[in-house]
């Protein structure tokens, strides 16, 4: 069971060893591993920090990496790497969970498990080692527990939303952008639900979609439509 507080650097030796990097100042480290529930002097603005340097030294890996991708492309390869998800695969590597320093409530709750309070630790951690360091010692750092991720990066096409999917197919066959309209909004402010339809006037399309946001809704339908404009062109080919 994770500890709420830890007393002295040695408590911390065994995650320096799987960082590879060794603390001048423990009391950074600490910090880095401090949730704001247990106490004013946590890891927020490490973590501000971490995030920072973070984004500029994958952006500066993909930028030397893949030379012919577009702009948007590595935005959405630079944003599948630096979310929570990936940060919490590294958090998991690095079994970081020992080591938090939580307030008795988050302890209680299972906060040690959860994956934003992993993730943001290991931001801290980046912010944390930058000052107790350097940049190149950062990024270093980054660079070596990012290996394994950066180097199965996924097809910049696959992570596109469907939104910009149906727009790129539509430009393609040098059609008109689709069209979305609020169809409903339903709910408190606060558990808001929308019903969005997505048009192609061009092809007589049309299609809809629920969901808790704007956005998502708007995703779901131009999905749907993606799907039917395939179809379409699909049966026009044959």
């Amino acid at each position: 069971m994770p500890k709420a507080s830890h007393q002295n650097k040695s408590d911390f030796s065994r995650l320096e060893q799987s960082l590879n990097y060794e603390f001048k100042k423990a009391e950074l480290l600490k910090e880095a591993l401090t949730h704001r529930s247990a106490g004013s002097k946590n890891n927020e603005r490490l973590e501000f920090l971490g995030d920072s340097i973070l984004n500029f030294v994958i952006a500066d890996n993909l930028f030397r990496k893949d030379i012919r991708s577009s702009e948007g492309d590595l935005s959405r390869l630079r944003a599948s790497l630096v979310n929570k998800e990936g940060l919490y695969i590294i958090s998991k590597q690095l079994k970081l969970g020992d080591y938090l320093i939580l307030g008795s409530g988050e302890l209680k709750s299972g906060g040690y498990r959860r994956e934003s309070i992993l993730a943001d630790a290991v931001e801290a951690i980046f912010g944390a080692v930058y000052l107790d360091s350097d940049f190149e010692q950062c990024r270093d750092l980054i660079i070596r527990l990012y290996q394994q991720l950066l180097a199965n990066i996924p097809d910049a096409d696959s992570l596109k939303d469907p939104k910009t999917k149906l727009q790129e197919l539509l430009q393609s066959r040098k059609l008109p952008l689709p069209i979305y309209t609020v169809i409903e909004i339903t709910g408190q402010a606060h558990n808001q639900q929308f019903k969005m339809k997505c048009e192609s006037e061009e092809l007589n399309l049309i299609a809809e979609g629920h969901a808790n946001s704007r956005r998502k809704a708007e995703q779901l339908a131009a999905e749907k439509i993606i799907s039917m404009v395939q179809e379409l062109f699909k049966k026009k080919s044959s």
